[in-house]
């Protein structure tokens, strides 16, 4: 694999119904899985061929090599 398909991220979510969906690469980017955590789940994702991006909606804490970030409460 190249550049960042070895990076992971863990996401931590600080409520119920916390969204994480993963984007796909490519010339259209598109919704490709989604998964909804509760007040506590944590959830390692990776980012891979098919995985450009990934969307969190909901209050998390979002931790990458780079640091931490917690979305907006």
């Amino acid at each position: 694999m190249e550049g960042n398909q070895n990076d992971y991220i863990v996401i931590k979510a600080k409520e119920n119904g916390v969204q994480v969906i993963g984007l796909t690469r490519g010339q259209d980017t598109r919704f490709h899985h989604t998964e909804k955590l509760d007040k506590g789940e944590v959830m390692i994702c990776q980012f891979t061929e098919h995985t450009s991006a990934i969307k969190i909606r909901g209050k998390a804490s979002v931790m990458t090599k780079v640091g931490t970030v917690d979305t907006q409460e």
